[in-house]
């Protein structure tokens, strides 16, 4: 764990300091860094199949507190999620630990050039489902690259960072050995 955790603290580092560095091939222009970090929701309770909207179950409550943990040492600006319980209950622990309020996104009316602008040089975490979360990168990326994440699937993060319009993506995958 704390292996993953170094790697992952390295990855933002490197990633967070090109906000620093001069562009040597666009004098007189600012630099723009917009860094996006996507997450599925944590481990949903399965038990009422007719339930559209379940809560985290005891595995999801400690997954939840896993992301808290990995984006510690993150500086976010703003976090979003989905206005459904087990999303909600996925960003809680980052949002209380960070103390910014969630803000709610509805993916199927997303605007993004104007989500892209509203968070220009900001670095903003994103709590989606299954299908809506690699839907979202591809919208960023400009690129049709992710599919669907497999139902079992809870770890996935993707790393977003758009400098100067041009974006990048990297994805990673934490196992969580929170208790069932």
């Amino acid at each position: 764990m704390k292996v993953v955790k170094f790697a992952l603290l390295i990855l933002l580092t490197f990633t967070l300091s090109c906000k620093e560095e001069p562009a040597k091939d666009l004098p007189n222009e600012e630099i723009s860094v917009s860094t996006f970090y996507l997450i599925r929701h944590a481990e949903k309770i399965r038990s009422n199949p007719d339930d559209a909207d379940p809560e985290l179950n005891q595995k999801g409550l400690g997954r939840a507190m896993h992301w808290a943990e990995i984006f510690n040492d993150v500086e976010l600006d703003a976090i979003y999620s989905t206005n459904y319980n087990r999303t909600s209950m996925t960003a809680a622990p980052t949002s209380v630990k960070k103390n910014i309020d969630v803000q709610y996104y509805d993916p199927r009316i997303l605007d993004i050039e104007q989500f892209k602008a509203d968070n220009l040089n900001k670095n903003v975490l994103i709590v989606g489902h299954s299908n809506t979360t690699p839907e979202f990168v591809n919208l960023l990326i400009e690129e049709d690259k992710f599919t669907d994440i497999d139902d079992s699937e809870n770890g996935t993060l993707f790393i977003v960072q758009i400098v100067n319009d041009i974006p990048t993506v990297t994805k990673l995958l934490f196992n969580c050995n929170c208790p069932d």
